[in-house]
């Protein structure tokens, strides 16, 4: 009944049925232009094609999860979002290093919207090498299962721009969502792309284990329980912070006072998010291309190419701990935050302001990154751990890793923002107690 309640609470402020109006009707047009194949292209073709390629793992995989099946089904949207994610990581690594991109970050709403362009643009230049790249692929894997496709110069320019052109249309989708929706429209496509392959992997796997002799029904309990398990330890994962006290020094303005009040400073403890997950893939994926080159099937190549292999695994534990480790260093800023503490008339009870409070902070942040980055390497491995246990392929990547944690992060986040709404109209939370914490918070 309290569900229902909160549903009709949702539905009478005016502003949020807008939204999730809105977010409803864009994410139906995202799903509905990752079933238009691009021209030129033999379905009949394409589906012996998707055969071969559904059996293979590595970035293939990892780009056809993001893109909802865009991919593998030579989609208008095929090259979906992640093109504008590595734009937007390069221009974000561009401003920790460059002192013209630090100006612009610090100059406001004007220097974001400058930032924003230049991703546009990066974006752009990306998908111009990354769109025939996927068609000479796509060529290959038509070829290889007795189909053909015509790319010949013109047709190769064509399908470019068709391709260029779907992605920037999925960032402006993902733009707007965020301006007139609920929720990140970037992350919410991610989201959705990620989800929409829930149901088949779910009856796929469902099937599987009645038909067979390995546990059958129980097993897939079982399955279900630790699945149930690992999300929850995701959501603490997400959640998870460390709480600094900083007390601020009571100053009179006119009649009013403002500071004299104790406040927190939650440190993160999985600061980078999802970020060395993909650094550490995009490193693990280089064996596996090598391994395409080796025919013999032997050596280094051949024992890092085995994704369910141990030292596959290993080293792609100990490069996630490393990865979460610099990534946090160039996210988080002790000297910065020490720096407008102190602008603030703000100090850390029991230290000093300046230079022994950055040195605090960063002592804390390294302290809580370690199990931070432990417990993450644990999250990204446990697909691995799945399979060897008989799961299917496709449902064993929602047992942890990128889909996990981006699924946990973008669920928590458009919640704590629907909240805030019932919140504000006087309504209650979507929670019987406490308060649902977005990534923001």
């Amino acid at each position: 009944m309290k569900f229902i309640q909160t549903l009709k609470n949702i539905w009478k402020i005016e502003d949020l049925r807008k939204r999730l109006t809105i977010t409803f009707l864009f994410i139906l047009i995202y799903r509905f232009g990752c079933q238009v194949v691009l021209p030129g292209i033999n379905p009949n073709d394409l589906n012996q094609a998707l055969e071969t390629f559904t059996n293979k793992s590595g970035l293939m995989q990892l780009l056809d999860m993001f893109s909802g099946g865009a991919f593998s089904q030579a989609s208008i949207f095929a090259l979906g979002i992640m093109p504008y994610i590595t734009a937007s990581i390069v221009i974000q690594l561009l401003g920790m290093v460059l002192p013209s991109f630090q100006k612009m970050q610090r100059e406001g709403e004007s220097g974001r919207m400058k930032l924003n362009q230049y991703t546009r643009y990066l974006t752009v230049l990306i998908l111009l090498v990354q769109a025939p790249a996927y068609l000479l692929n796509l060529r290959y894997q038509v070829a290889s299962a007795g189909g053909t496709v015509d790319l010949s110069p013109l047709n190769m320019v064509f399908l470019t721009i068709v391709l260029t052109a779907g992605a920037m249309f999925i960032m402006w989708l993902g733009e707007k969502i965020t301006d007139k929706g609920i929720g990140n429209g970037i992350s919410l496509i991610i989201f959705v792309g990620i989800i929409a392959r829930f149901p088949g992997a779910f009856s796929e796997e469902f099937s599987g284990r009645l038909t067979s002799a390995q546990g059958g029904l129980v097993m897939f309990l079982v399955e279900i329980i630790v699945l149930f398990a690992v999300t929850a330890g995701a959501v603490m994962l997400t959640q998870g912070t460390r709480k600094v006290p900083v007390q601020y020094a009571k100053r009179i303005v006119g009649n009013k006072q403002y500071g004299g009040a104790r406040q927190y400073i939650p440190l993160k403890v999985n600061a980078a998010n999802v970020m060395p997950i993909i650094f550490a893939q995009a490193l693990m994926f280089i064996p596996l291309t090598l391994a395409g080159f080796n025919s013999e099937g032997s050596g280094f190549a051949a024992a890092f190419s085995d994704i369910n292999g141990f030292w596959y695994n290993l080293v792609y534990f100990i490069l996630i701990v490393l990865f979460t480790y610099f990534y946090t260093a160039i996210t988080v800023r002790p000297t910065q935050m020490a720096e407008e503490m102190k602008k603030n008339s703000g100090f850390i009870p029991g230290i000093k302001p300046g230079k022994k409070t950055a040195e605090y902070l960063d002592s804390i942040m390294s302290r809580i990154t370690l199990p931070g980055s432990i417990f993450l390497g644990i999250v990204a491995i446990m697909p691995a751990f799945a399979r060897l246990f008989g799961v299917n392929q496709h449902f064993a990547q929602f047992f942890g890793g990128t889909s996990l944690l981006i699924t946990v992060g973008v669920v928590l986040d458009t919640l704590q923002q629907i909240e805030t709404h019932l919140r504000m109209h006087h309504y209650d939370g979507l929670m019987k107690s406490g308060k649902i914490k977005g990534r923001a918070s």
